[in-house]
């Protein structure tokens, strides 16, 4: 027992090392705009029999742990991401596109590698069943994508429309449709290595091998909410158990394959196929779906060092250098490919020529699942081993690099970059003095337009404020305020000295250009009643400054909060524009688990909602949490 166990520790602990380092380089490559697996995956080769020789083949197999348990976290995160309730209201075009690109871009990827196969050294004696069984591999796997790498780049340039939504729509579902696809093509390419043929008794232990992944997937599932269930245990600990029964996932696989082939029968289950089914069974039909996530979340930087780096130690450099040229034409054929199964399946769905023209340049990226089933090839086919999965990781990062550049340029070419924040609001402040200078810039920095205007020129010319936009108006009339008021403004704020004035101002922004917000300052509590008729939100300086100091003794973080003090934290209000989450629980909506929701208004009332209150269209959410996960929320719901 300690003899097997001595190299596996000790090729751990070395392997420990390498992956610092190769976090440390995958950093370094970020800031230079470059994927951190690329990163991962060069320190892998260095530390590689072909350079630094500080790892070799022995290592990779005592580490061949590392690469299952890996492999079934990026499963798990495949399914997870395959939430129906999300895609129901556009899942029509989804699938149509999706089954342009599945039927078409493996028969052209497949016939292209096979030609290929005729000029690479390992695959030159190849008979050519199993030169059948490369193409049809490697038309599989090169057909994955990236759902992680396409998020990224639409948070990156802040992409927002109907393009946007289906291409990330599509790379979802593509990857959940590849795992399975990849169980079949694995089989088929087991029978014609093997030399079995396909026959009817073939077809049906397919079949068979099927049913059973998804039996064992819903077990899996089961067992993964159980552990998600367990309030009381340490999220480290759970990350550890989703960890061991990754890894025990394709131990009791393994151990069912070899049973059945003793028994005189051979099943062949796809360990990714029952973990994706796992994953996407906690999503969809268990409560644990955002504890879950959260774990996945926190779990997958330290598995994708961990497997990238293996990986790269795995990667042959005589086959990559000798096969560079084809790993090229692969990727253009790639392209090709997709863009025409794109394009038939756009048809098909009665997209615009405009989404049929570029949806292709969205669909290229590679990363996680691509790299995993490659790995998983050269394990479960070792006639293929890791020249194979050389071969395909090299195109894999051709894709990678080059995929997120392309998918920008479609999102600029559809017109769905760097838009101007929707949420983007208006605002005109009257009076101009150092509270109402301070309110402006403090709108400012939340993407708020803000203009200023006074009816006392020595106020506007004279207090320094030359980096707002300053007015003068005759009077409060509406012939005064009617230029400041012509374009669609959210709030009127009167901070005037004159309460008659500021009355005056809240009923002309009220019934004349129906502005939504409207507050004021008060001066005399007096005009209190009125200003509440008018529907003004009234802010009175005595009263707001007890209040606060009350909070501050009763509920210290709160009013922390609210007085922006804690800058990891703010608040934020969300109108709800994207007609896919109409109708939606909230418990349903997949929120990031630091983002809470304060309130719903909603025809002018305000809701204190719970799990069970449904999200209409136009309700304005006011949102607490950091300011990177709000504006991934604001993304998500206010398109």
């Amino acid at each position: 027992m300690l003899d097997t166990l001595e190299p596996v520790l000790l090729s751990t602990g070395g392997f420990f090392l390498v992956a610092l380092a190769a976090k440390w380089i995958g950093s370094f490559f970020s800031q230079y705009g470059l994927p951190y697996i690329t990163g991962y995956l060069l320190a892998g080769m260095l530390a590689g029999p072909f350079i630094l020789d500080l790892m070799n083949g022995e290592d990779a197999e005592n580490l061949r742990y590392i690469d299952e348990l890996s492999l079934a976290v990026i499963a798990f995160i495949a399914g997870s991401e395959l939430y129906m309730k999300e895609l129901r209201n556009r899942l029509n075009p989804i699938l149509l596109n999706t089954a342009g690109v599945v039927v078409i871009a493996p028969i052209l990827i497949g016939v292209a590698l096979f030609i290929a196969t005729e000029y690479i050294s390992f695959t030159q004696d190849f008979s050519t069943e199993r030169r059948l069984a490369v193409g049809i591999l490697g038309g599989t796997i090169l057909l994955a994508l990236s759902p992680a790498s396409t998020v990224a780049v639409i948070k990156e340039v802040k992409a927002r429309g109907q393009f946007t939504k289906t291409i990330l729509s599509i790379t979802v579902v593509m990857d959940v449709v590849i795992i399975v696809l990849f169980a079949i093509s694995a089989a088929i390419a087991g029978a014609l290595i093997d030399g079995t043929g396909i026959e009817p008794q073939f077809v049906l232990m397919l079949v068979i091998d099927l049913i059973l992944a998804v039996l064992l997937g819903v077990a899996v599932g089961n067992i993964i909410g159980w552990l998600m269930s367990a309030a009381s245990m340490n999220a480290y600990i759970k990350m550890l158990l989703l960890l061991v029964l990754g890894w025990g996932i394709f131990a009791v696989i393994h151990q069912i394959d070899v049973l059945s082939k003793d028994a005189g029968f051979e099943l062949h289950l796809e360990p990714l196929l029952v973990a994706m089914i796992g994953g996407f069974y906690v999503t969809n039909f268990t409560q644990y779906r955002d504890t879950f996530d959260k774990v996945l979340h926190d779990v997958s930087p330290l598995v994708y060092v961990a497997f990238f780096t293996l990986t790269g130690v795995a990667l042959k450099l005589d086959v990559l250098v000798e096969t560079g040229l084809i790993a090229v034409l692969l990727f253009f054929m790639r392209m090709i490919s997709i863009f025409v199964g794109s394009f038939i399946g756009g048809t098909l769905a009665n997209e615009p020529l405009l989404f049929r023209k570029n949806a292709w340049l969205g669909l290229i990226t590679q990363a996680g699942i691509a790299l995993g089933l490659a790995r998983e090839v050269a394990v479960d086919f070792p006639r293929l081993g890791d020249s194979f999965a050389t071969l395909i990781i090299s195109v894999v990062v051709l894709n990678e690099i080059f995929g997120p550049l392309l998918l920008k340029f479609a999102l600029r070419q559809v017109g769905e970059s760097n838009l101007p924040e929707e949420d983007q609001h208006r605002a005109l402040i009257l009076g101009i003095e150092p509270q109402s200078i301070a309110l402006a810039r403090q709108l400012r920095l939340n993407n708020w337009d803000v203009v200023l205007a006074d009816t006392n020129p020595n106020d506007v010319d004279h207090i320094p404020a030359n980096d707002l936009d300053k007015h003068v108006i005759s009077a409060i009339t509406e012939e005064g305020l009617a230029p400041l008021l012509d374009e669609p403004t959210d709030a009127v704020v009167a901070m005037l000295d004159n309460d008659n004035e500021n009355l005056e101002a809240i009923r002309i922004a009220n019934n004349t250009f129906n502005v939504e917000r409207l507050i004021v300052r008060l001066n005399n509590p007096e005009k209190a009643q009125k200003f509440q008729d008018e529907g003004a939100l009234i802010v009175n300086p005595t009263v707001a400054m007890v209040t606060l100091f009350d909070q501050y003794v009763r509920a210290p973080q709160s009013a922390a909060l609210f007085m922006h003090t804690d800058p990891s934290y703010d608040i934020q209000q969300v109108i709800v524009r994207n007609r896919d989450v109409d109708g939606l629980l909230v418990r349903d909506l997949r929120l990031p688990s630091d983002v809470l929701i304060l309130e719903i208004a909603r025809n002018n009332q305000t809701l204190v909602p719970n799990g069970y209150t449904k999200i209409r269209l136009r309700d304005n959410m006011t949102l607490v949490g950091p300011p990177s996960s709000l504006q991934e929320v604001a993304m998500r719901l206010g398109y």
